[in-house]
């Protein structure tokens, strides 16, 4: 038999054609009815063995065999049978010329199902290095390929980092087995290569167009029929799009989100859906709980404060664990000027941020900082559309699963923050189907703003997924949570505004409006439930109800300021921005909604401040669209 040329099946010249497995072949890629090109490495007095590659070896009997033969002499042969243990048995193949085809492994996928179809079997993974951890025992390399993320264990000894040469950021072949260890499957190395030049060029590109594909967000119908809606819904795909991809890459995700209500029903969607597409996409049963965090922020900007804090522990995991940097998933707050230095402590470090929010937005100041943002006042809409409502959707978008257990949520976000929405109605009307009426509904958003208080800078996860009723399935416990917390709730603002009532101050502004303050600095008790925003805003609903007319009400302490207004269109955004130009040396910050904001200002300036303030307030139109006592259209 003579070699001819390395060509392709079919060629001109009339050869048969050979198979030639690639050192990384395995039996998968071995079929009936084809000749392949083996080697000899054995010689029995039953046969020869032959290898075809690294991992496919078999042998050909004595009784199918004419002449003799040398070890590392070559010799065509074809698959003749498979035993149930796998040892496989050829027979040579007569063949006078032929002509060479290349066979590359078929590195389609290699994700969770396939580990687990093949525990014990040799199976090789080509994929991108994005963790390396190293153990007391072996070093542990958590490589992406297509459709996954898999945790590779490589043993040098004992505490030795393996293959010191491969980092993150390393196209590599992995040949291994894969093996059950506490739980999760992972393979365990017999070799490991790190790819170079063209091979990795061409192995980068196969991964991005596979990565790009999966990381697409799922087509779903919103919960309700809300055209304005609808002009967000591009913005969400692409953040549910960055989100998933986020995944897909071992790249962590660190979500902070206002700690209220509106921020719980945004953050703890977001959060459970990203968790069931970490374990979908991660062999590694705990990498939902290392790759996401939900950390909630008492402040309605990004502190400096949390920046450091956040940019410390990832320093310390990527130190530690071998763990990229994170995504920062801003909700429910990050569209104002005031985010900018926590921002820019980042970018220090190309960490990635994504915002969704519905406070009035600053985007000169944030856009360039930001990765993605979306927010109702970008597309002439405002913040009826709540955080929550978004982040119901967005959450919908990685994990359509999940849909059935969100359809209240909501109802409990536009509750939480006010919203006078049309749409209310209908989500008010969703969740009644689910069985939560306007009453289950307000006890609900008592409790989460109870439960938030007290948790302070904890997530507190699974207190705050019982209590809204997500990923848990404990109905009895459910209701019995809520049901404590909101009587909680209620007695203890009780006590407060049994205290502070008799301390309240009241004016009638010119423009209509009847304006109360309050300084809750002296005369709320502090430290406790509610906060002073909380306590401002329920003396605010009982003026309300009390009067029936435009009503401005302000809490105050020692350099801060509380604002809440009903029928009275204050653009408190604005009204901020011109205090600052104003007052100089004021120290004014601060932000909110047209209708609900807090400012800050250094604590010599207050009675300047304040007097300022009731001054725009006195100038601003009454507008009975703003009006509790009238929705809003859209």
């Amino acid at each position: 038999m003579t070699r001819e040329s390395a060509g392709e099946p079919g060629a001109d010249d009339g050869d048969s054609v050979v198979y030639d497995l690639a050192a990384e072949c395995t039996a998968e890629d071995v079929e009936h009815d084809r000749s392949y090109l083996a080697e000899i490495n054995g010689i029995v007095d039953y046969g020869v063995f032959v290898d075809l590659s690294e991992s496919v070896s078999g042998l050909v009997h004595e009784s199918v065999l004419e002449g003799t033969f040398a070890v590392g002499d070559e010799l065509v042969v074809e698959l003749e049978s498979v035993r149930d243990n796998g040892d496989m048995a050829f027979e040579p193949v007569d063949v006078d010329d032929y002509s060479l085809e290349a066979v590359a492994h078929d590195y389609s996928l290699t994700g969770t199902d396939r580990l687990k179809a093949n525990i014990g079997d040799q199976i090789h993974l080509e994929g991108e290095v994005v963790q390396v951890k190293q153990t007391g025992g072996p070093t542990i390399f958590h490589i992406a390929d297509e459709y996954g993320v898999v945790p590779c264990a490589a043993f040098e000894e004992a505490g030795v980092r393996a293959y010191p040469s491969v980092e993150v950021g390393d196209i590599v072949r992995v040949t291994g087995t894969p093996e059950r260890r506490e739980g999760s499957v992972q393979i365990e190395v017999d070799g490991l290569s790190k790819l170079e030049g063209d091979d990795a060029e061409e192995a980068r590109e196969r991964l991005e167009a596979a990565l790009e594909k999966r990381a697409e967000p799922h087509d779903v119908e919103p919960l309700i029929d809300w055209p304005a809606f609808e002009k967000l819904r591009p913005n969400l795909q692409e953040v549910a799009k960055l989100l998933r991809r986020t995944v897909l890459e071992g790249r962590p995700i660190r979500v902070r989100h206002h700690a209220d209500g509106d921020g719980m029903c945004a953050a703890v969607p977001v959060q459970i859906a990203l968790q069931r597409f970490i374990a979908d996409v991660h062999e590694d049963e705990d990498a939902p709980r290392h790759l996401i965090k939900r950390l909630p922020a008492k402040a309605p900007f990004y502190e400096m404060e949390d920046a450091t804090r956040d940019l410390n522990f990832a320093l310390e995991d990527r130190e530690k664990h071998g763990q990229q940097l994170p995504l920062l998933l801003m909700l429910d707050n990050g569209s104002t000027a005031e985010d900018v230095p926590a921002y820019e402590t980042l970018a220090h470090y190309d960490i990635p941020i994504a915002v969704v929010d519905h406070h009035h937005p600053d985007p000169e100041a944030v856009e360039d900082l930001l990765d993605a943002h979306v927010n109702p006042y970008l597309h002439d809409e405002d913040y009826r559309i709540t955080t929550g409502m978004l982040c119901v959707e967005l959450a919908r978008m990685i994990d359509p699963e999940i849909t059935d257990e969100l359809r209240h949520v909501p109802a409990v976000a536009g509750l939480s923050d006010r919203s006078k929405a049309d749409a209310m109605d209908d989500y008010l009307a969703l969740a009644d189907e689910e069985g939560y009426d306007e009453d289950r509904l307000q006890d609900l958003s008592e409790a989460l703003d109870y439960a938030a208080f007290w948790l302070r800078y904890n997530s507190g996860d699974q207190l705050i997924q019982d209590l809204l009723q997500i990923d848990s399935n404990d109905e009895d416990r459910h209701r019995e949570l809520v049901s404590f917390f909101a009587d909680r709730a209620g007695e203890e603002v009780d006590e407060q505004l049994d205290a502070a009532m008799s301390h309240l101050e009241h004016e009638d502004l010119d423009n209509g409006a009847h304006l109360y303050r309050i300084d809750v600095e002296n005369y709320a008790h502090r430290f406790t439930y509610p906060a002073p925003g909380k306590t401002t805003g329920e003396i605010h609903d009982r003026k309300i109800e009390e009067t029936g007319d435009p009503v401005i009400t302000v809490g105050y302490g020692p350099d801060f300021a509380v604002l809440r207004s009903d029928g009275v269109r204050l653009d408190i955004p604005q009204m901020v921005s011109e205090l600052e130009e104003e007052i100089p040396g004021g120290g004014v910050s601060g932000g909110g909604h047209l209708v609900v904001g807090s400012i800050k200002f250094v604590k010599g300036k207050r009675e300047e401040v304040i007097d300022a303030l009731v001054e725009k307030m006195e100038e601003a139109e009454i507008d009975e669209a703003l009006s509790s006592a009238a929705p809003i259209d859209d």
